[in-house]
């Protein structure tokens, strides 16, 4: 069964148990109930399943790490947030977190399936296939996948004060973590996300090191601001001079000048080897 998908009807697929996570979590919350923990976790196992195989069937076709063009790049993200959450998940234990997951993903997986010119053009391999390269890319897009679950958590905590603010307890708010939980979790993910990042460019200066001709400087400086930016947030927070709903928004606001940081990235890639992106026909 594996060989008889393309990798954009895996991706589809995925999308649709996502979209069953998003649905499933938003009738309990309509319903005012609790939803189930298992079901969800089972219903985003499946979907995480279905994505990796998608993203291993893309790998092969380009002979590397599948991010040779916003589609991908969109997907691994999402790929990578989705595994920090299989993998921590069940250890926090904290309400709505998997369905914030599953909206998260979702919006990554559909956004970027419904969007052809993403996924017009790829790169062959990274840097024609360099494993230097290929960890330092793969390393840096797992951090912005943890940087992604900061966000979830940030926002689940701005979502928990206001209601506490507005002394509107009940409704779906009731079932949020506490702030207190959520803020000791955003710390953790932030700490999390710091360390990949660091060891990504730490890789990366490795191979840097050996062939500087073939150094990026704009990509090297959008990266590495992205870096420090979050490394400042870091140092602030453990500081005490960022926090409360000041860190929860700081964490919101990175994240999405972290996503607007992927473009020129990604357009600053040598142009060449490329192949159109007709290894796998657009799913309907």
């Amino acid at each position: 069964m594996f060989a008889l998908l393309t990798d954009r009807q895996w991706l589809w697929i995925a999308a649709g148990c996502y979209l069953t996570g998003v649905l499933f979590g938003t009738i309990s919350l309509a319903r005012h109930r609790r939803h189930s923990r298992v079901a969800m976790y089972a219903i985003i196992v499946a979907g995480y399943l279905a994505q990796t195989f998608g993203l291993l069937m893309r790998g092969r076709a380009v002979g590397g790490c599948p991010l040779g063009n916003a589609f991908e790049i969109f997907q691994f993200t999402g790929w990578s947030a989705t595994a920090l959450y299989l993998a921590i998940g069940a250890t926090f234990r904290l309400s709505l977190f998997g369905y914030f997951t599953a909206c998260l993903t979702l919006v990554f997986t559909l956004v970027s399936l419904n969007i052809p010119a993403w996924d017009a053009v790829r790169h062959t391999a990274l840097l024609g296939g360099n494993p230097w390269i290929a960890v330092h890319a793969a390393l840096a897009m797992f951090s912005y996948g943890v940087f992604a679950l900061l966000t979830l958590s940030a926002a689940m905590f701005l979502f928990r004060n206001h209601s506490l603010k507005s002394k509107q307890p009940g409704g779906w708010f009731h079932f949020l973590p506490s702030v207190l939980d959520l803020d000791h979790m955003s710390v953790r993910l932030l700490t999390a996300g710091v360390s990949v990042m660091t060891l990504a460019i730490g890789v990366g200066w490795v191979y840097w090191r050996r062939d500087d001709a073939e150094v990026d400087h704009m990509k090297l400086l959008i990266v590495v601001a992205v870096w420090w930016a979050y490394v400042l947030t870091l140092v602030l927070r453990l500081a005490g001079r960022l926090t409360g709903k000041y860190f929860a928004w700081m964490c919101v606001a990175m994240f999405g000048l972290a996503l607007l940081s992927l473009w020129p990235v990604n357009r600053s890639r040598h142009p060449e080897p490329r192949v159109r992106a007709a290894v796998s026909a657009p799913a309907p």
